[in-house]
């Protein structure tokens, strides 16, 4: 009997032995193959606008250069993958509901669509800033007696609800008393909105940058612009990605910030400034001399990959906002949301971790010290790894 049992035991080791061998190899496997990720067949974009100008362009923001420079594609020049870049006139709801539908991978968004869509469940990462503390301008037509914000009221205004202009134009309407309720809002997107306004159908309207150009030609009238306002008033936007696909391709997803950080610290160096507005610049659409006024002499505030407390607390303000507006019926926590990770092991790698100066919540440039301490906590909330 004893021989049987030690028999019996001696089964069972070597059982245990050969289980847990086959356990190591499949883990070495696992290990090799999470390093050399292949990127998927297909890799897609989506773009919360259309292209504009003849032939059409898009080269709004940091995605929009690496786009028109062909920088994705450099980077996957030797990947079997096809890169698809997908425009939406219907702006951020429509992504959103590309989003739902599992129709793209990457997006470049506004605040406020994308908080409205992860209220309602949609899975996503906030990457990257992509178009941040862009300005908003208030138009009237050229014989308009409007003197200021405040006599907006019971006036017929336009802009594209939805978007991420809504929250900061509403809290602009706050700040001098009103609210969308004292005014009378048509829901337009940018080209009906402007031709609305040039046919005398609206008393004012919201927009950016382009309406200078119509300021130009005598054609309106500039009643408010958040240029050289407080940035609390300018609006927000970022490349986010489908928590699946980062998940999928952890590897994929940061060589897709990597060119972003790559393509932010080329468009912030002073001696790239002119080639930015250049790019940016589209015939009969933006022209350089507005954009030179949009953007002043300093690209690199509006160019930085950095999810600083500026941009957390606007994001907090837009999901705050977003509840009490009723568009979402529901508020959650910002930070969670974004992933630093990957823009973390871009900037190491190229080593610009000092690069951008932070900005505090009010829009202040933060000290190097105080940045670093206020950043530490925020950048430990997110578990996933981009090595």
């Amino acid at each position: 009997m004893i021989n049987a049992y030690e028999e019996k035991s001696k089964r069972q080791r070597s059982l245990r032995r050969w289980v847990a061998g086959l356990l190591l190899i499949a883990a070495q496997g696992f290990s090799l193959s999470a390093q050399a990720e292949a990127p998927p067949p297909v890799i897609r974009f989506a773009f919360a606008s259309p292209k504009v100008g003849t032939p059409p362009q898009y080269t709004a923001g940091t995605a929009g250069i690496a786009y028109a420079k062909g920088w994705f594609e450099e980077e996957f020049k030797n990947d079997n993958t096809k890169l698809e870049f997908l425009f939406f006139k219907g702006a951020g709801p429509a992504v959103n509901e590309a989003f739902t539908n599992k129709q793209i991978d990457f997006a470049m968004h506004g605040d406020l669509p994308s908080a409205i869509g992860r209220a309602a469940g949609l899975k996503t990462r906030l990457l990257l800033p992509n178009s941040a503390r862009s300005n908003i301008y208030l138009a009237i037509p050229p014989n308009s007696t409007l003197k200021s914000v405040k006599e907006l009221r019971g006036k017929k205004i336009s802009f594209f609800k939805g978007t991420n202009s809504q929250t900061p134009i509403n809290r602009l309407l706050r700040a001098n008393g009103l609210t969308e309720r004292d005014v009378k809002v048509v829901n337009l997107d940018t080209a009906s909105g402007k031709a609305a306004l040039l046919n005398g159908d609206i008393d004012a309207l919201f927009g950016s940058f382009d309406l200078l150009a119509l300021r130009d030609e005598g054609k309106l009238k500039i009643l408010y612009t958040s240029n050289g306002d407080s940035p609390i008033y300018t609006r927000q936007a970022h490349v986010h990605v489908d928590d699946e696909f980062a998940t999928k391709y952890p590897e994929t997803t940061k060589r897709i910030v990597k060119v972003l950080v790559k393509t932010a610290h080329w468009g912030s160096l002073p001696e790239n400034r002119a080639e930015v507005l250049k790019l940016w610049a589209i015939p009969g659409v933006y022209s350089e001399s507005t954009l030179a006024e949009d953007y002043g002499p300093d690209l690199s505030p509006r160019f930085s990959p950095l999810f600083d407390p500026f941009l957390v607390g606007r994001y907090k303000d837009v999901v705050k906002d977003a509840y009490e507006y009723k568009l979402t019926r529901k508020t959650f926590e910002v930070e969670p949301w974004i992933d630093r990770s990957f823009v973390n092991a871009a900037l190491k790698e190229l080593k610009l971790e000092n690069f951008w100066t932070p900005y505090d919540v009010n829009g202040k440039p933060i000290k190097a010290a105080a940045a670093k301490a206020a950043a530490a906590p925020a950048a430990n909330l997110r578990t996933v790894a981009a090595k």
